[in-house]
């Protein structure tokens, strides 16, 4: 019981952050840097992907850190179900 409203929590809160991560990707392209939605939204993304951004450089105009945030937090969210599960 507890398990399954834990796995629906983790699930809730990864694809949250996954949301989170394309709107700010998206936004990035049509938006000022200054605008009130851009800047709420660098505070939450902005220190996941600085830790990735030192290991993974751009190639060429490209950033793929984005893509690798997603995929980290569909693994640790995985990872974390599979925990709960396990308990």
């Amino acid at each position: 019981m507890i398990g399954s409203i834990l796995v629906q929590i983790i699930e809730g809160i990864a694809d949250l952050l996954v949301l989170i991560v394309i709107v700010d990707v998206i936004l990035s392209y049509f938006l000022s840097p200054y605008h009130p939605l851009r800047n709420a939204l660098d505070r939450i993304v902005q220190p996941m992907l600085a830790p990735l951004r030192r290991f993974i450089p751009p190639i060429g105009m490209l950033d793929f850190t984005p893509l690798v945030l997603i995929i980290l937090i569909q693994v640790a969210s995985y990872l974390l179900k599979i925990l709960v599960v396990s308990l």
